[in-house]
């Protein structure tokens, strides 16, 4: 369950995994994060959740029995998975890997910070 946000962030970071995610379109909950130069350790995740749902143009280049199944499994370079954490500095945020690339030669558009939330 989500908790209540207290401050919108919206800026991208960058992931620190103890050890190597074995599939790069489901990562997993990273083991820290830096942002703003300063590294946080996650020290536990409270919350995980999933939006594959195709948006935009999309959304209209599937047939719809392919499209359901899509938007609980996902499907490549769709969707964003969402970890809320508590950082070992007992603060609280929302963080997010979205799966959608960002150009012809990147994968996936990278990791994002949200907000910060209540704990």
């Amino acid at each position: 369950m989500e908790n209540k946000s207290i401050n919108f962030i919206g800026e991208s970071i960058q992931v620190v995994f103890d050890q190597d995610p074995l599939l790069e379109k489901k990562q997993g909950c990273p083991d820290g994060f830096i942002w703003r130069d300063e590294q946080y350790k996650i020290i536990e995740m409270q919350a995980e959740w999933h939006d594959y749902r195709r948006k935009g143009r999309s959304a209209r280049n599937m047939q719809p029995q392919h499209a359901i199944v899509a938007s609980s499994k996902g499907s490549w370079g769709v969707g964003r998975d969402y970890y809320q954490v508590i950082t070992s500095v007992g603060r609280s945020f929302t963080i997010y890997f979205d799966r959608a690339p960002k150009d012809a030669f990147t994968k996936h558009s990278g990791w994002f910070l949200r907000d910060e939330v209540q704990a």
